[in-house]
């Protein structure tokens, strides 16, 4: 088992959804992840990571999506979740104008069809693949895009419990 493990393992609960809530935003997550410890590995905390996404209402992926910034848009702040959100997102840096005005647009038509900000797991994807992937998607139905935002969430936030767990 890892320090930050066995550390992670030992906190108060109060102090572990703190934590948590870096992964992701939603309170009912980082509730049922504190609630489940101790965990005796990694995988196993990702892996309940990954299950508890499966089983939020959407109000609570909905929480969870407003604290994640706009792709294209450089998150701001001095957190945790705002530093990953712009090493995630750091494809994105290198883009032109035309591709970031295209992603800026394709974010607005994207919230006005959903109703909340465009989600995909950034990490190692180019401008021109994250836009590709906002303009298809804008495709789907509700129930449809509803099912890859909650994948596209446990990819992330897989990601963030082991970078929790890592660095």
């Amino acid at each position: 088992m890892s320090s930050a493990l066995t550390r992670f393992n030992a906190l108060p609960a109060a102090e572990a959804e703190r934590a948590l809530s870096g992964c992701c935003a939603s309170r009912a997550w980082t509730r049922a992840i504190a609630t489940g410890r101790p965990y005796p590995d990694i995988g196993a905390l990702v892996s309940a990571g990954v299950a508890a996404i499966a089983s939020l209402a959407w109000g609570d992926l909905a929480e969870a999506l407003a604290a994640h910034p706009r792709i294209g848009q450089r998150p701001e702040g001095a957190g945790v979740e705002a530093a990953w959100s712009r090493r995630e997102q750091a494809g994105v840096e290198g883009a032109d104008a035309v591709t970031l005005a295209a992603l800026a647009e394709a974010n607005r038509e994207y919230e006005e069809r959903f109703g909340h900000v465009f989600l995909i797991f950034a990490s190692g994807r180019t401008p021109a693949q994250m836009l590709a992937a906002a303009r298809a998607r804008l495709g789907n139905d509700v129930d449809r895009e509803r099912e890859v935002v909650r994948a596209e969430l446990g990819r992330i936030t897989a990601l963030r419990l082991e970078r929790l767990m890592t660095e």
